[in-house]
């Protein structure tokens, strides 16, 4: 018998896609098309776990499109400019670019290694001038259309990669990448105006059919469209006045203070004249800027000095410069009530202000105010004119007073901000604006697009952005007056070039940023990838559509019909405790497991010297905890097969998979087992014609089972649960291995092992491919026509029933097909051991469940 080697196979195979360009497409107006897409990597040096998975789930779904006739688009890239890069760059002193292109190279291998049905003639690295070129020209048409802008902004500044974060890339008060503790700075920055499109993104959500509750409520919360109040505090003794938001202006008459933010001019101005004041106002630019951060840092204030007068009452009111409140948020001052705000409660009793309650319960219960602040909506008492109002009549009641005074009106806010997409480091695609003394600021026109950005730099201890002070790069001539002129030195945050791939994908050499086959091709059919992605590069792409739609580029209103997002990898750590208290991690391979028998660990200890680790618990691999695994160690090992296998087998694609290295051994143990039962049979297998001999009760018997099992599978393929798709494989195995070798035998198996080979060829494509083959089923089983069950097979002649006897079970009956419920029960009733257990009581009843159950109650 012929030997299964996985790596002999699959390099034949993959050398076969190669020569005959199996997955290169073009438009065909023919065929139903079908645009799947996984998330691009960022080009770090080696394939993790976590994209193996996502990978394979992508190419399961593109390859079961394939195979049921659509013409597939399933392309590959790189998102390949970005901080790592440049960390590495400046560790080891090398330029990014070449450190990034030999790392694109390795991991294209890898890809390759695994099978992936890519397209490989439409590759883009967003890293390459012939892609960011088009991205600047937009950037340039959008600032003429008045949607891009540049001022001087509060930032969320990260001390260690030197560069400005978006407040999404912000987490817990830290830097996405570098962990860092985040600073505030004030520095010229650029935006793009998302906010003009907000309303636009949030009820498009609703219309996002295809995409999980859970991503749709992530951007509906992002977006945070809320309905409330604008109002204006006149500034005591000045013209001025302190504009203010509120989505309860039902509290209006509870409010005791006032807060700005460190950075407020009044704040500012008052500092002038205080060191104390100034201390502060010094400790709050070295807070974050995120939403996240302000919820859990201790809050902290300082009086001004000044007043607002209250626009209903007349009466002062104090401000206060305050931690919590942020310039970029609204007005950068909010209205303080402590009696009906559990933050303006904390504060009112740490800096001894009055707590006053103006909302009271519906039912009339009493409330300890100063205890803690009452949240809830109720009826208003001390509230002047608005007494006896209850909190929603007093909304309207009280904008209507505001506006026929001219001191507010009603208003919708945003929780979004403008998109701040500059960026202080070199490797990245230069923003394409001059700075001219004489016009100011101008974009950079077409021809002279794209502006390149210099891959052959030098890094030196000191140097942060190579270009920032590179006169090669930044001088140059106005393109409107002539005179000299210099370049943006800032980039694009990465975010931008990650928010238009896919659709440069459809035409990657058109010499327009998008032709007309972007519209044959988009939306995405389906989109994969990570939900740690929700409101960073989703809503960033579903912005950028809307751009290219307006800028007549694209018909669709959104980038991605169906959206996929996959669960971690997950697996066991183990650490042992060093003598400064910090952990050192074991990689699970040096360690030497005992477990019970569900295969929890039980206890552990090291395989170099037998000492005992402690058992972490499970997480996401990572290199931090030093639990990931190789794939390519995987792969050299058992196969791309049986890795691509094992990554669908374990669990749902859309929940987390934890890892067992036994798992992978048992889908190893699958695919040979296939092996061996065609390699057992071959010569009968070959030789099979087209003449049906006929087939006795137990070869109908497994015929049946196989088609009952193809029938599940088809069905859990449409549901995309590809775990249970291999389970139906396995049984349909299982089944097939009861059969002898005569010639009926020989045809079910023929059969059976079609079926097999079609649904496990999206998930295991190198083996099904081959054995397809020599089995004469054809020449590709992607060209293959997706199997049907046959309803002759799937037909009995007769069923098993379950009979009980007042609740237990007494006998296992089999019944002819077609039998009616009187025939069921009669044969029942006259089975032997049923009437040994019934005996000489009464039937009182008998109830029948089709084609399961009998039910008879005897008293």
């Amino acid at each position: 018998m012929q030997k299964y080697i996985p790596a002999d196979i699959e390099c034949e195979v993959q050398a076969h896609w190669e020569t005959e360009k199996t997955f290169q497409v073009t438009e065909d107006p023919d065929k139903d098309k079908f645009y799947c897409l996984s998330m691009f990597p960022y080009p770090s040096g080696k394939l993790h776990m976590g994209h193996v998975r996502n990978y394979t789930i992508g190419d399961v779904i593109a390859r079961y499109q394939r195979m049921l006739g659509k013409n597939v688009l399933q392309p590959m890239g790189w998102d390949a400019f970005g901080l790592p890069a440049e960390n590495a760059a400046l560790k080891n002193r090398v330029a990014p670019a070449g450190w990034t292109y030999e790392n694109i190279d390795y991991m294209k291998g890898q890809l390759n290694r695994l099978g992936f049905a890519y397209d490989w003639s439409r590759e883009l690295a967003t890293c390459q001038p012939d892609y960011y070129k088009w991205e600047q020209w937009l950037f340039t048409e959008l600032y003429k259309k008045g949607l891009v802008y540049r001022r001087n902004a509060v930032v969320n500044w990260d001390p260690v990669d030197q560069t400005v974060l978006a407040n999404e890339q912000v987490i817990d008060g830290r830097g996405w990448r570098s962990g860092a503790l985040v600073e505030r700075r004030e520095i010229p920055q650029w935006f793009i105006k998302i906010t003009d499109y907000a309303d636009e993104l949030l009820e498009e959500i609703d219309r996002l059919e295809g995409w999980s509750d859970q991503v749709r409520t992530m951007q509906r919360n992002w977006i945070g469209r809320s309905y409330g109040v604008q109002m204006n505090f006149d500034i005591e003794g000045s013209d001025e006045a302190l504009t203010i938001y509120t989505t309860r202006p039902d509290t209006l008459m509870g409010v005791t203070y006032v807060a700005v933010a460190g950075e407020h001019p009044l704040a500012l101005k008052a500092a002038e004249g205080s060191k104390e004041i100034s201390e502060f106002v010094e400790e709050c630019r070295q807070g974050g800027t995120s939403e996240a951060e302000l919820e859990t840092i201790e809050k902290k204030g300082i009086p001004l000095g000044i007043n607002v007068i209250h626009p209903v009452s007349g009466e002062a009111v104090p401000i206060f410069a305050a931690n919590f409140v942020l310039m970029g948020y609204g007005t950068g001052a909010v209205m303080a009530v402590p009696g009906h705000d559990e933050r303006d409660h904390a504060f009112a009793l740490k800096y001894g202000v009055p707590i006053k309650q103006v909302i009271h319960p519906v039912d009339g219960s009493k409330i300890d105010i100063q205890t803690a602040a009452y949240v809830e909506k109720g009826v208003l008492q001390d509230s002047g004119p608005f007494s006896g109002l209850s909190s929603e009549v007093a909304f309207d009641a009280i904008a209507e007073w505001l506006l026929e005074r001219g001191k507010g009106e009603k208003t919708k806010n945003y929780r979004l901000r403008d998109w701040g997409v500059s960026r202080q480091r070199y490797w990245g695609t230069p923003i394409p604006m001059i700075h001219c003394d004489e016009c100011g600021i101008v974009p950079v026109p077409l021809e002279d697009l794209p502006v390149r950005l210099p891959e052959d730099i030098v890094y030196d201890e000191n140097t942060i952005n190579p270009i920032k002070n590179n006169p090669d790069f930044s001088d140059c001539d106005c393109p409107q007056c002539g005179g000299k002129a210099r370049r943006e030195t800032d980039t694009f945050d990465t975010f931008m070039e990650s928010s238009w791939y896919y659709a440069r994908y459809t035409c990657p050499d058109a010499d327009v940023m998008l032709d007309e086959r972007a519209d044959h091709w988009l939306p995405v059919d389906h989109y994969v990838g990570g939900i740690e992605h929700a409101v960073l590069h989703l809503l960033y792409a579903r912005f950028y559509h809307k751009l290219l739609r307006d800028a007549g580029l694209v018909k669709s209103d959104e980038p991605f019909t169906r959206l996929l997002t996959q669960g971690m990898v997950v697996a066991d750590t183990y650490y042992r405790e060093q003598a400064d208290g910090s952990k050192h991690w074991y990689n699970p391979a040096e360690v030497e497991v005992e477990r019970d028998e569900k295969g929890r660990p039980l206890s552990a200890r090291l395989q170099a010297d037998g000492e005992p680790v402690v058992i972490g618990g499970i997480e996401k691999m990572s290199k931090s905890k030093n639990n990931g695994v190789d794939p390519q160690t995987l792969i050299d090992r058992y196969g791309a097969d049986t890795v691509r296998l094992y990554t669908m087998f374990t669990s749902p694609p859309d929940q987390s998979l934890e890892w067992n290295d036994e798992g992978v051994e048992g889908s190893h143990r699958f695919l040979k087992r296939i092996w061996a039962l065609v390699e057992a049979n071959r010569e009968g297998l070959t030789a099979v014609g087209e003449e049906s001999p006929t087939l006795d009760d137990i070869q109908k018997g497994i015929r049946r089972e196989v088609h009952e099992s193809l029938k599940k599978a088809l069905y859990d393929y449409d549901r995309q649960q590809f775990n249970t798709v291999v389970s139906a494989c396995m049984s349909m195995i299982n089944a097939l291995y009861k059969l002898g070798r005569s010639d009926a035998d020989l045809l079910v198996l023929h059969e059976g092992l079609r079926l097999v080979l079609c649904l496990l060829a999206p998930i295991a494509p190198h083996i099904t491919h081959k054995l397809w083959r020599e089995l004469g089923y054809g020449e590709d089983i992607l060209d293959a026509d997706w199997p049907k069950p046959d309803a002759e097979a799937l037909k009995q002649e007769s069923i098993q029933y379950v009979v009980q006897v007042n609740g237990k079970v007494r006998a296992k009956i089999q019944v002819p097909a077609d039998a009616d419920k009187a025939a069921v029960e009669s044969i029942a009733l006259e089975n032997e051991n049923v009437k040994r257990f019934i005996g000489d009581a009464t039937v009182r009843k008998v109830i029948v469940v089709p084609n399961k159950l009998v039910n008879i109650v005897a008293k």
